[in-house]
């Protein structure tokens, strides 16, 4: 789905099978090989059950595209002065639904912190809901995949979690905001 620069979208991410979780509007920055870029400015508020986060730097977020052979994922790429580089989700793959993106949130994050470390973060939440919540055993493979995936690549600094793919859109975004 591809939408004119600095349209509103909203991304709505829940947890399986279908509870509520995260929910966060932006503005569709454009697309790339690698997929639609959406902007968050500083300000923008993410909200979940029982949670409320204002954003206090400009992220970028990229939703894969269709044709990608590895996908279920989506990730966020901070402002430098923020507290990581890059957050990727391992999720459902997303889907555009007019101008609202969906994705079912699998509990597993690809992280990588601000020295280049990086990990993958809530493997015990992982190993908890999968229990809890039933997850079917193609939907495990998917997510175990993916995580080792965008762990081997992100590790390896390969596009797009190579940096400057992702500076490049937090400039447009940056762009978006300063006078003219």
């Amino acid at each position: 789905m591809r939408f004119e620069p600095g349209t509103p979208v909203r991304c709505e991410m829940t947890k399986w099978p279908d509870r509520p979780h995260w929910v966060f509007a932006g503005r569709y920055l454009g697309a790339d090989e690698h997929g639609d870029w959406i902007g968050f400015p500083a300000g923008s508020r993410f909200t979940r059950p029982g949670a409320d986060y204002v954003a206090p730097y400009d992220q970028v977020g990229l939703v894969p595209h269709d044709g990608l052979p590895e996908r279920g994922w989506i990730a966020a790429f901070h402002d430098p002065r923020g507290s990581v580089r890059v957050y990727v989700d391992i999720a459902t793959p997303p889907a555009w639904d007019g101008a609202t993106v969906r994705s079912v949130d699998l509990d597993l994050d690809v992280v990588q912190g601000l020295t280049g470390r990086v990990w993958v973060d809530d493997e015990d939440e992982f190993a908890d809901h999968r229990e809890r919540w039933a997850y079917p055993e193609q939907l495990v493979a998917g997510a175990l995949a993916s995580c080792r995936s965008v762990e081997d690549v992100v590790r390896r600094g390969e596009p797009p979690f190579d940096g400057s793919s992702s500076r490049a859109w937090l400039a447009v975004l940056a762009a978006d905001r300063t006078p003219q």
